[in-house]
């Protein structure tokens, strides 16, 4: 693969520029991302060429979780104590670069222009959104396969068998 202006078409680190399907043999099937990494980070400790190795997603699925109800007070509070922050913050900034040494006057106008402005965009977004709830999205996998390059799967498969042994040798 060639890039157009030369060059391989990778990154420094050997990754691809665009979105490219993983390559290799599994040598690993896990239930959860964190199995996935300790297998990683088992095979890392046995010296292992972890460069050869991939964990993939598979069977991805959005999960979105509930984590409250959202209410006109809600919302209007939650924007009115962010504009607080970001007037502060604004004002501070204005404040300290002032002339005269440092005024108070941005920091109170900055204050009360971002609980205003956080305030009116807060009850806009809510109004036209027509949500009574907040959740938090994640993408998740049915299951995260291991993948290796055949240069090194067999070896990869063999250490990956002792660590579902508890860590010994096979045999």
């Amino acid at each position: 693969m060639s890039a157009p202006f030369g060059g391989s078409g990778r990154t420094a680190g050997g990754l691809p520029r665009l979105p490219t399907p993983p390559s290799g043999w599994p040598i690993g099937s896990y239930a959860t991302y964190g199995e996935a990494q300790q297998a990683v980070g088992f095979l890392a400790e046995k010296e292992f060429g972890v460069t050869d190795v991939t964990i993939v997603g598979v069977d991805l699925m959005l999960v979105e979780r509930v984590v409250g109800r959202l209410s006109w007070g809600r919302v209007l509070g939650t924007g009115a104590v962010s504009g607080a922050w970001f007037g502060l913050i604004i004002g501070l900034l204005l404040g300290m670069f002032n002339n005269q040494g440092f005024a108070w006057q941005p920091m109170i106008g900055g204050l009360v222009l971002g609980i205003l402005a956080w305030t009116v965009f807060a009850a806009i977004s809510y109004s036209m959104s027509r949500r009574d709830f907040s959740s938090a999205s994640q993408l998740v996998a049915g299951r995260y396969d291991v993948l290796c390059q055949p240069r090194s799967a067999e070896q990869g498969r063999e250490l990956l068998a002792q660590l579902a042994l508890g860590g010994r040798p096979a045999g």
